[in-house]
């Protein structure tokens, strides 16, 4: 019985993280590996944690008090957890768990020292590496000096920090129990850190070692900056070696200290190129047993290498799987659709069944893989252009990928690929009826869809739906779709090209096409300015929406004076918008029909921020600037060298500009409409699973692809365990952040703005909106906390079209995330926003209620004091 308190290194692997924790299980998983030394030690388990626990009652209720507090309430949280930590720690070891502890040390030498280690079972897992949470305890020396030291490892498990991190990753304190490894202690020469995988670029073919003299704990604890060396293919190919001044070393009577390090010795490397690469072979042989990346510790005794842990790296950015061995590019589609954020399984693969080129999915997010269109040069330079169009971070990251010769492989031209961007070439008339022509086949379509689904259900629904999804492709594909888009695209670029070279005016385009016809997300935030005006005369219905957080407050509205009027205009509202929401691309976000509280905060903002008649104002204000801009241009082209020629160009232009451009916004409208009836039917057909017992829950089957979906549907069978997984998955893929490109080997390349010509300080972006606007930034992450005052600028990730209804409420914008021609820029410039995209990190360097200047015309942010 008392056996089972402790368990010796070598009788545990890495299967038994309920029994020794994360560190415990990994350690004994590492004493199995050949050729992998790992010093001797066992493992005080989670069952003498569990029955210490037992041992006092009033636990429990701190626990309950403990889970109830709100994460950042940090002098409670610091209160309670002291409170828990010193009942733990005086809670006598009983005899059996002594003597059971006693034994294990007489085995491996009761005087000699060792490191007592906490070993959490929510540590070192693939999802959350919980680094530093718990304690570790080193030259702890005698029976009596380790058993108080196991005490305070289990106490540990309630520090201020660990308690904070599992309530922010949503841990419940109970799950978590506490094993307690306990190992010889070695005197190293050097020791220092391994990564497998570059931790910065996340390249998996170069290891990174961290190395300092002494123990590790001077590095860990950053007393001193570490010699880094870093090896690609069985080499060094760069390091760095650092001052060492100083160094932890073991005392003989238990304990470290810190030490000086002889000035002759400080700027020797750690260790030898040679060492280093031999350590480096130890690390890929503990990758390969592990499966995945890992973080390493380790120490040099002797000339030999011992590991004393290895861990998961957590922030890598998971690689798409191809199953070849080939060199691959792959460019994110969030970038290109504005949504970053991870997408649920069913999300990604109905995203995939109805895009038009291939998608691979990774880390929850869509990639397309252009390595055959970088390998031939014709292919190339076109993808090179439309990318650096779009964002030319992108553009700039795939030439750093080019530069190195050896990665793309180079192709004939005649290879597949064809031109990126559909290429039908804008060929067509500009006739205002080709656009009234697309939009009406496009309901067409919609109409047949909703009206042949109603019938489908079970299997037969999922093989409509396939037939759907082919509809679907077809109308996106169709060719003067296409050549309508380019059209519009190729004509603001010729203005801005060509008005900068005759004029010298930058992004003239910006002002000729405010208030375009036919945009279908410029109108729709209009439009919540004329439901804010029949809202707007009703006090008792404005008090009422204050109020609301229950999304059944339509149906209450009727009951107050003029709330039948108010019901009518937002359910108006929800028909014609209704499918739109954030991260619309992912099927299973909840829709504005599904979740319309989400709209009630911008909405309240227009009644108190405008008057009467501002959207039909807002628009023809536009109308009428675009209208002076365009006689100003073509008076001051009149007036050069052969200035009739040069106005007639420009005319053609500006018409085509106009006919076009707000075209370029309806596609999206029209796959987000086709996306929610398919979702109203894939959410009847989980309530009939719910109904049957085959699923708890009818969101459960957002984390099965459409394929699994459609299985479980034939079988009436579901794998729970599968969805838990996916369910864990998803949440840890909120962690990283997906790269603009990615390659094979797993880099992350982020590309960079080449420019010279900005203010020192100044935050570079793309300029999308031109025009120059100060005033106060609000940092908003998410639309339904939307709380804006006239004149502010919004600064956010991401903007897709359900933004655009805070668009008509500020006076500029600022995104991490965009191009020249995604949503938001195109929004923007419909409504005469100064708008600066692509700036990287805006949301963690500008500061909520910051002053700021957005430079629209020439992209860039200035910070104001």
């Amino acid at each position: 019985m008392t056996e089972r308190y402790v368990l010796d290194l070598q009788e545990v692997d890495e299967t038994q993280v309920a029994v020794v924790g994360g560190k415990g299980a990994h350690l004994g998983g590492l004493s199995r590996i050949e050729g992998i030394r790992v010093p001797a030690g066992f493992c005080v388990t989670t069952d003498a944690f569990r029955r210490i626990m037992a041992e006092a009652p009033s636990l429990d209720d701190r626990l309950d008090q403990l889970s109830r507090l709100n994460p950042d309430d940090r002098e409670a949280i610091r209160t309670l957890s002291a409170q828990i930590r010193r009942t733990v720690e005086g809670i006598a070891v009983p005899d059996d768990l002594t003597a059971a502890i006693t034994r294990a040390l007489a085995r491996l030498g009761e005087q000699a020292a060792y490191a007592v280690r906490s070993s959490a079972t929510a540590e070192d897992l693939p999802t959350a590496s919980f680094a530093g949470q718990q304690d570790t305890y080193l030259n702890v020396v005698g029976p009596t000096a380790i058993l108080q030291h196991v005490s305070r490892c289990w106490a540990s498990l309630f520090t201020e920090r660990a308690v904070t991190y599992r309530q922010r990753n949503g841990i419940d304190h109970r799950t978590v129990h506490m094993a307690v490894v306990v190992q010889r202690m070695v005197f190293p020469h050097a020791s220092g850190i391994l990564f497998t995988a570059d931790p910065v670029t996340g390249n998996r073919k170069v290891a990174t070692v961290d190395a300092g003299f002494g123990l590790g704990e001077a590095l860990v604890s950053g007393l001193v900056n570490p010699d880094v060396f870093k090896v690609r293919h069985g080499e060094v190919v760069a390091k760095a070696i650092a001052a060492k001044q100083r160094a932890v070393h073991a005392l003989p009577t238990g304990d470290t200290q810190e030490v000086a390090i002889d000035s002759r010795r400080q700027e020797q490397p750690a260790l030898t190129d040679a060492q280093v690469v031999r350590l480096v072979q130890l690390g890929r042989r503990i990758e390969a047993h592990f499966g995945r990346p890992q973080d390493i510790e380790w120490c040099l005794v002797d000339d030999g290498f011992q590991i004393v842990q290895s861990r998961p790296i957590t922030t890598l950015f998971p690689i798409p799987e191809t199953g070849d061995q080939e060199n691959h590019v792959y460019v994110s589609v969030g970038h290109q659709q504005m949504m970053t954020d991870p997408m649920k399984p069913l999300g990604l693969s109905m995203w995939q069944l109805t895009a038009m080129v291939p998608m691979h999915a990774a880390g929850g997010r869509l990639f397309v893989d252009v390595t055959r269109r970088l390998a031939s040069p014709a292919s190339r330079a076109g993808l090179l252009d439309v990318m650096g169009r779009g964002d030319p971070l992108v553009r700039d990251a795939l030439e750093t990928v080019l530069d190195r010769d050896d990665f793309v492989p180079s192709l004939p031209d005649a290879g597949p690929g064809g031109p990126p961007t559909g290429g039908a070439s804008a060929t067509i008339e500009t006739d205002p009826a080709i656009v009234t022509e697309l939009i009406e086949r496009s309901q067409v379509s919609i109409a047949a869809l909703e009206r042949d689904i109603r019938t489908k259900t079970g299997p037969a629904l999922f093989e409509f739906l396939l037939e759907a999804f082919a509809e679907h492709k077809r109308v996106l594909s169709d060719p003067l779709s296409m050549q309508a888009i380019m059209a519009g695209m190729e004509a603001t670029w010729w203005l801005n090209d060509t008005l900068q070279e005759w004029l010298g005016e930058k992004n003239a385009a910006d002002t000729l096409t405010l208030s375009a016809p036919d945009n279908v997300t410029s109108e729709m935030g209009l439009a919540l300015l004329d439901v804010a005006d029949v809202i707007r005369p009703h006090s008792e219905v404005v008090a009422f929406l204050q109020g609301v957080e229950d999304e059944g407050f339509l149906d209450e509205l009727a009951k107050l004076a003029g709330g039948t009027e108010a019901r009518d205009a937002i359910e108006a509202y929800l028909d014609r918008y209704g499918m739109r929401c954030v991260g619309e691309i992912d099927i299973t976000r909840p829709r504005w029909r599904e979740r319309p509280t989400t709209l009630v905060p911008v909405l309240l903002d227009n009644v108190r921020n405008f008057e009467p008649g501002a959207a039909e104002r807002r628009f023809e204000q536009g109308r009428q600037k675009a209208r002076q801009k365009e006689q100003d241009v073509l008076s001051r082209l009149r007036a050069l060298p052969d200035g009739d020629r040069k106005a007639g160009e420009a005319k053609r232009m500006i018409d085509r500009v106009r006919t076009f451009i707000g075209y370029r916004e309806y596609p999206k409208y029209a796959i987000v409409s086709r996306y929610f009836v398919y979702k109203q039917a894939l959410l009847e057909e989980a309530e009939r699973l719910v109904q049957a017992g085959v699923l708890p829950q009818k969101e459960d089957i957002f984390y099965l692809t459409f394929q699994e979906l459609h299985d479980v549907v034939r079988s009436n069978q579901a794998d729970d365990r599968l969805i838990q997984q996916r369910k864990d998955a998803f949440r840890s893929y909120h962690a990283l952040t997906p790269p603009r490109v990615l390659t094979s080997d797993g880099e992350a390349v982020t590309g960079a703005y080449r420019r010279d010509d900005v203010p020192a300080g100044a935050l570079i972006g793309l300029p999308v909106s031109a025009g120059t606007i100060e005033g106060r930034a609000r940092v908003i992450l998410d639309i339904a906390e939307a709380d804006l005052e006239a004149g502010d600028i919004l600064v956010t990730t991401f903007t897709d079209p359900s933004w655009s209804p805070l668009f008509v409420a500020v006076a500029g914008l600022v995104t991490e995330v965009g191009g020249l021609m995604t949503h938001g820029a195109v929004i923007a410039r419909e409504y005469g926003l100064p708008a600066v995209v692509g700036v990287e990190r805006a949301t963690r360097l500008i500061r909520d209620g910051q002053r700021i200047r957005v430079h629209g015309t020439d992209g860039y942010v200035e910070i104001l004091p």
